[in-house]
């Protein structure tokens, strides 16, 4: 039988991740087995279960309990939901939940960079990317256009953010990645000496009078690579610039310099994907 509880009280600490914890606590890096995310909507938090992760807690609008939150309910039955009309959840919350269901889950460890790059022959790299949004475009296209496997920069938002969850659509779940680094001083010398032990050539995806097009025959004919993307604001850091084996360009039109860094990754995984 589900555990369903009518919120009687805001307060009480059974629903601090979904509405007191910030994104760093939920993360708990001093205590990483502690570590919990929040999956946003049936289709994500399906998502997530089908890749083995386990749930914690459900917080979802009363009305969902016999309609799109039924199937969820019994996947997880032997967790507690909680459960008050939207009203009361959005301020709760302080958001609309924007398909009315929310799961806390328990964080994985992270794997090694080694096991995640086993078999992986195009991977990609993202370098101090703080907008969730964008992380979670980017894992959508890696997933959508058959990358391998994706990596992050310790300084470089958690694809576990809640927002990432959602805008990647759950794929953050399907695809393989981990961080490469535990610290920022870690990224890039270490991470790119790492990725050369590994066999992988890199291509940095950046605007420079030295680059080569994002088309040049050369870089399919890799048989590992990794593409990697820089920040929102000032692209990737003139050091990763240097260390890589390549730098690539898209060509634009209309004088437009460059693209949004998530468009930017599909146009980059769909040209540069193994034939």
């Amino acid at each position: 039988m589900p555990n369903i509880i009518e919120i009687a009280d805001f307060h009480v600490p059974e629903l601090d991740p979904f509405a007191r914890l910030t994104e760093a606590q939920l993360r708990s890096r001093a205590d990483p087995e502690k570590g919990v995310f929040i999956a946003e909507s049936p289709k994500v938090i399906r998502r997530a279960l089908e890749a083995g992760y386990t749930p914690l807690s459900l917080l979802m609008e009363r009305r969902h309990i016999t309609g799109q939150g039924r199937e969820i309910i019994a996947l997880c039955s032997s967790i507690p939901v909680y459960t008050a009309d939207s009203a009361l959840l959005e301020s709760l919350t302080g958001y609309a939940l924007t398909r009315g269901i929310l799961c806390a889950m328990r964080r994985p460890p992270m794997p090694s960079v080694e096991s995640i790059c086993a078999n992986a022959r195009r991977i990609a790299i993202l370098e101090g990317i703080v907008d969730p949004t964008n992380v979670g475009a980017i894992f959508r296209s890696a997933a959508a256009l058959n990358m391998d496997a994706v990596l992050v920069t310790p300084t470089c938002c958690d694809p576990l953010h809640r927002r990432s969850v959602r805008v990647s659509m759950g794929t953050v779940f399907q695809i393989p990645w981990t961080r490469i680094g535990a610290s920022a001083a870690d990224w890039p010398e270490n991470g790119m000496e790492q990725l050369r032990k590994l066999g992988f050539k890199t291509a940095a995806m950046a605007l420079s009078d030295d680059s080569v097009s994002i088309e040049h025959p050369a870089l399919c004919q890799e048989d590992r690579l990794a593409i990697i993307l820089g920040t929102e604001g000032d692209g990737l850091a003139s050091h990763t610039i240097a260390n890589c084996d390549y730098t690539v360009r898209i060509p634009m039109a209309h004088q437009v310099d460059s693209l949004n860094v998530a468009a930017a990754s599909a146009v980059a995984f769909w040209q540069l994907r193994l034939q």
